[in-house]
């Protein structure tokens, strides 16, 4: 991105210089069974096909060449598609998502515009403004998913910051965020008045289970704790 000096904020804008910054809007996809399509073969669209591919999506890569990782990846994985050949008008149709990965800046430009027309979500690589989407640095502990941006400012610098992170939640978190994640699902199986499963909820995000799990006290809740623990909280 080229230097467009200092940053400011001017009617709901994000401007640095005479450049305006899109403002993103963070979102997490299911991306299980969609198609999604990758334009290029290089370390780039490995690591996109990679993600894709890791959070079940049906994948498509089009390049006439790939990687040996991106090529492993097809012989390894069912749901990957290499389709062996450049890019076309069309390729895109019925795609969830779209990545353009390659090094020649007019095949991604075509890629996007072919995107922007058929109204599909897409990301150029080499120039992520130039895309509808962008995809940030992730950290992950099991349930637990933490994704940062510098909105295409520095994706150094969003390297640097997962790291910090990722040395500030630990295992306790992923513990923590694994025993939430149960104990909805426990309660939405067991409690269909949607008010008291909203207080139920409320409820649960008060209990400090963290610190217990921090302290080395904390005990997996077995069902009948669970249901002495939601009869404890009705009779209040």
């Amino acid at each position: 991105m080229e230097n467009c000096g200092r940053v400011r904020y001017a009617n709901n804008q994000l401007k640095q210089g005479g450049c305006v910054i899109p403002h993103y809007v963070p979102v997490l996809l299911n991306l299980a069974g969609r198609r999604c399509v990758v334009i290029g073969g290089g370390p780039v669209a490995e690591r996109k096909a990679t993600m894709l591919a890791e959070a079940g999506a049906v994948t498509v890569v089009i390049s006439p060449t790939v990687t040996e990782g991106l090529r492993r990846l097809h012989q390894e994985m069912a749901q990957v598609e290499w389709i062996q050949r450049e890019y076309r008008q069309g390729d895109l149709a019925g795609a969830f998502l779209a990545f353009a990965a390659t090094d020649r800046p007019e095949v991604n430009a075509a890629v996007v515009a072919e995107a922007d027309a058929e109204g599909i979500p897409m990301n150029d690589a080499s120039e992520g403004s130039r895309g509808s989407m962008i995809t940030p640095g992730v950290l992950r502990r099991g349930s637990l998913v933490v994704a940062v941006s510098t909105s295409g400012a520095g994706p150094t610098a969003a390297r640097e910051l997962i790291r910090e992170i990722d040395e500030q939640f630990g295992e306790d978190y992923e513990r923590y965020i694994d025993f939430l994640s149960s104990a909805r699902a426990f309660i939405k199986a067991r409690i269909d008045d949607p008010v008291r499963r909203k207080r139920l909820f409320r409820k649960l995000a008060e209990t400090d289970i963290l610190t217990l799990i921090r302290e080395g006290s904390f005990e997996p809740w077995s069902e009948a704790t669970m249901i002495a623990w939601i009869e404890e909280q009705t009779e209040e």
